[in-house]
């Protein structure tokens, strides 16, 4: 678990961690812990991110996806996603993607 709180930038590159079984509910995305044995639900946005998240890629990246699939303000997004990451950082569900 990753306690110490992040201050995301655009060029971060981001990914899924490993061991966790994932399904498609409803529209929405849940998700097991198999390290943790917690259960997540992502709902359908978060369900999004994390489908983003499979390959590495940028907070950018992340933000400019959603924002051509979904009405709302850059501001608003950038907000939302940098929340929703630092959730997920701080459950030890996504990591820091390598440099390619």
């Amino acid at each position: 678990m990753n306690n110490q709180p992040v201050q995301w930038t655009p060029t971060d590159r981001i990914e899924q961690s490993k061991d966790h079984i994932v399904s498609d509910m409803d529209g929405e995305k849940v998700m097991l812990s198999v390290q943790k044995g917690k259960y997540y639900n992502l709902g359908e946005v978060g369900g999004r991110i994390w489908d983003l998240l499979a390959s590495p890629c940028t907070v950018q990246q992340l933000i400019d996806n959603l924002l051509t699939q979904y009405e709302v303000e850059p501001e608003t997004c950038q907000a939302h996603v940098a929340s929703f990451l630092d959730t997920l950082w701080s459950e030890g569900l996504i990591c820091r993607a390598s440099a390619t």
